[in-house]
């Protein structure tokens, strides 16, 4: 007697079960992670529901959404069940996610310590998996008056252009500037290039009587700061 097939997708869970259901009934808020991954493919494979599915392919990442959202459409095609238009969507939705915390960085609009200029600066250079260097830009209240990149690619002193720094700076009327940059490679150490850099800045900008408040040194997970390290 040939065996009956089971049917893995969502559209024959019971009702309590599906994550759709549960999303407009009870507000996407309940949802686990992978829970809301399989609302995305709909569907598993034949060995396993869309949620399981989901399941596997996080924690391939370590449960870690930053990091699904870095997988390629052709690294999330080798799972079983994920052909190019759901990898496709998952890679789309992660984005729509990374650039809405992105957008909210405008809501930070004045830095009373470290970890404000981290919040600031986490959704736009957090996750890269290149160097990049930039500059906040604050006025007498410590207010963000603009930020912007200095640099991308790496860290070395013939990237950092004092002149442009300070350019800008007197242009914008900022009497003090923050400066950070991300480090791929996870570690928090800064190197003798990075003390180097902001001794640099640091010695330039007194000479205008702008103060640097402090660098920062993000990785996906966390940060350094060179105020809060007594380094400046």
């Amino acid at each position: 007697m040939q065996e009956k097939l089971v049917s893995f997708s969502i559209k024959n869970w019971a009702d309590d079960d599906k994550p759709r259901e549960k999303l407009r009934h009870k507000g996407s808020f309940v949802l686990s992670d992978a829970e809301l991954i399989a609302i995305l493919i709909g569907s598993g494979n034949r060995d396993e529901s869309a949620v399981e599915l989901s399941k596997r392919i996080l924690a391939s990442v370590g449960h870690n959404l930053s990091e699904m959202g870095k997988l390629s459409v052709n690294q999330l095609m080798k799972f079983k069940g994920i052909g190019e238009a759901k990898a496709v969507t998952i890679a789309a939705a992660l984005e729509v996610g990374r650039r809405r915390r992105m957008q909210d960085t405008g809501k930070i609009t004045k830095i009373s310590g470290s970890r404000d200029a981290f919040e600031l600066l986490y959704p736009i250079m957090g996750e890269l998996q290149h160097e990049e260097f930039w500059i906040v830009y604050l006025n007498n209240s410590n207010k963000v008056i603009h930020k912007s990149q200095l640099s991308k690619g790496g860290i070395t002193g013939t990237l950092v252009d004092v002149r442009l720094v300070l350019k800008e700076a007197l242009e914008l009327g900022a009497v003090g500037i923050i400066l950070a940059h991300n480090h791929p490679s996870g570690t928090l150490k800064p190197s003798a290039s990075d003390k180097h850099i902001t001794e640099k800045l640091k010695n330039a900008s007194e000479a205008l009587d702008i103060k640097v408040l402090d660098h920062l040194i993000l990785t996906r997970h966390d940060y350094l700061s060179f105020a809060d390290q007594g380094m400046l």
